[in-house]
């Protein structure tokens, strides 16, 4: 993965104007972006997915051009063929998990590479041991079956990236650290390059190839490899 990115971009929210100035570069193939509540993960993670439009800069991925405020290119979400997977994981509660699943596919984008969308959806309900749960409904499932449907759904159109926010936020911590070792064993294996944001260290050691450090809006420092303490993380 070659990211290259700068931009800026100034919120009002009530009386509190932010300001978000993130530059960095990246060839790793696991960026994580690390830092508090209110620092700006989320918004950084939405402009380069293009839910969020910066006022100025640009963004770039394998060479090419995203965003660029200087000539007008802004390209749409949908081209830019990104997998997104929301902290409350955003599934349909009118659709069961097998409509899920194939909503991106067939609904969205389908990146040239992908299966055709029904193998592709069985692949991965299988992968994720969901086939028996894929006439349920997300309201019938636990945590963790919602965020292995989530998962699927967004691998299914086989994206050039997977953009992770927060994704174990919400779960129990035995839940929470099989999750962070079956995402870690799928990501090595299907070498799909992924930005994690994170506030927690354990996220951070376990997935951290790169690590931004992002507070107040503006990245301080970037470290390679993964930070091996809390008190490496926070200081």
């Amino acid at each position: 993965m070659q990211f290259n990115i700068d931009i800026q971009k100034t919120l009002q929210a009530g009386k509190r104007t932010f300001n978000l100035q993130v530059r960095f570069q990246s060839t790793s193939q696991r960026l994580v972006v690390f830092g508090p509540s209110g620092a700006g993960k989320s918004l950084t993670l939405k402009a380069i997915a293009g839910l969020l439009t910066p006022d100025a800069g640009h963004i770039q991925l394998g060479g090419q051009t995203l965003f660029d405020s200087a000539n007008g290119t802004n390209l749409p979400a949908q081209q830019r063929q990104m997998a997104y997977l929301f902290q409350d994981y955003a599934l349909f509660p009118h659709l069961t998990v097998r409509q899920n699943v194939a909503f991106g596919a067939r609904h969205g984008w389908l990146n040239p590479r992908a299966q055709v969308v029904d193998p592709a959806v069985d692949y991965w309900l299988n992968a994720f041991e969901l086939q028996a749960l894929a006439h349920q409904y997300p309201g019938q499932l636990s945590g963790g079956q919602r965020q292995r449907t989530a998962l699927a759904r967004a691998l299914v159109p086989q994206p050039r990236a997977l953009l992770l926010d927060e994704p174990f936020a919400a779960l129990d911590p035995a839940l929470r650290n099989r999750m962070r070792a079956e995402l870690d064993r799928l990501q090595r294996q299907l070498g799909v390059p992924m930005v994690l944001i994170t506030h927690d260290p354990e996220d951070v050691a376990v997935f951290g190839d790169q690590v931004l450090n992002l507070r107040d809006g503006v990245i301080h420092d970037a470290a390679e490899g993964p930070l091996k303490s809390t008190q490496e993380v926070l200081a």
